[in-house]
C-alpha cells in the first residue's frame, strides 16, 4: 500500500498523535528555558522527552503497520532505547550537580543523609 489508499481517518489519527507528541517535547524544551534551577531544567525535558517520544513512535506505528499490511513493531526499539537511556542519563547529570553543589558547600543542596539510616 502507499500514502494515497491511506484512509482519511487513520491520517487523522496519525497526524493528531504525531502532533500530541512533538506538542510534548516543545513543552519540556520550554521547561528547559524557563524553569530556575539547574535541578528543575533537567527534570522538564525529560519527561516531555519521553512522553513525546513514545506518542510520535505510535504514531509512526500506526502508519507503518497499514502500509505494510503487517504488525511493524520495530519502532519499538527506539523506544526502549529513548525510555532506558533518558533516566540513566538524569540520573548521572543529577549526582554530578548534587556532589559539585555539595563540594562547593552551597546551602541549597539538601544534606547527605547517614549510611546507617534508613
Amino acid at each position: 500500500m502507499s500514502l494515497s489508499e491511506l484512509p482519511l481517518w487513520l491520517a487523522w489519527l496519525v497526524a493528531i498523535i504525531a502532533i500530541a507528541g512533538a506538542a510534548m517535547s516543545l513543552i519540556g524544551a520550554i521547561g528547559l528555558g524557563r524553569l530556575t534551577s539547574f535541578y528543575d531544567r533537567v527534570h522538564a525535558p525529560t519527561l516531555g522527552a519521553t512522553l513525546g517520544t513514545m506518542l510520535v513512535l505510535t504514531a509512526s506505528i500506526l502508519l507503518f503497520s497499514w502500509i505494510e499490511q503487517k504488525l511493524v513493531l520495530r519502532d519499538l526499539l527506539i523506544g526502549l532505547f529513548l525510555t532506558l537511556t533518558t533516566p540513566v542519563t538524569l540520573i548521572l547529570l543529577v549526582r554530578a550537580s548534587i556532589h559539585r553543589d555539595r563540594s562547593e558547600g552551597r546551602e541549597e543542596v539538601p544534606a547527605q543523609k547517614d549510611e546507617g539510616s534508613v
